[in-house]
């Protein structure tokens, strides 16, 4: 097998271990009171937020978080599941403009043995998907592919969101 060198991986690493570790430090909390630019915050409603993922799977990857932190789904009032609900479809608009996908994945894992990152505070994954856009490279050639930068990502998506409502 090919190496490629991806230092970027041993910071996801290590600080996945360290949330595993330490039940006060979360991210997604660090987020939702830290500064837009440096957490790449791109979009705030009153009960949520979209951010952009660091390790995205394609270039546009957000996800919709509550300010709550939470990491049951059923814990969240029905205000805060319908805002999530509305910033999706805000989300797929923006990044329907920006990146014309042919599709999105869309959702959430809950709990740790359902591949949650964070099993402490739900967030729903956004993806745009496009025919052909090379997720066969970590299967066949252990080779993640990314297109755009995350601070390209970021400028994009945050002045979409100011342009589309």
């Amino acid at each position: 097998m090919d190496i490629m060198f991806s230092p970027w991986r041993s910071q996801y690493v290590q600080s996945a271990s360290q949330a595993k570790n330490a039940d006060t430090l979360c991210f997604l909390c660090e987020a939702a009171v830290g500064d837009d630019i440096s957490t790449y915050v791109v979009h705030r409603s009153d009960l949520c937020f979209v951010i952009l993922n660091r390790y995205p799977y394609n270039s546009g990857h957000c996800m919709v978080v509550p300010y709550e932190h939470t990491g049951d789904i059923t814990e969240l009032s029905n205000e805060v599941m319908n805002d999530i609900g509305r910033t999706q479809q805000q989300t797929i608009r923006v990044l329907r403009e920006m990146y014309a996908p042919h599709g999105f994945n869309c959702g959430m894992n809950l709990g740790a043995i359902a591949g949650a990152g964070v099993p402490g505070h739900i967030h729903l994954h956004i993806v745009p998907r496009w025919n052909g856009d090379l997720n066969f490279m970590p299967v066949i050639a252990d080779v993640k592919v990314a297109i755009e930068s995350l601070d390209d990502s970021y400028r994009k998506v945050r002045d979409a969101f100011q342009r589309i409502h």
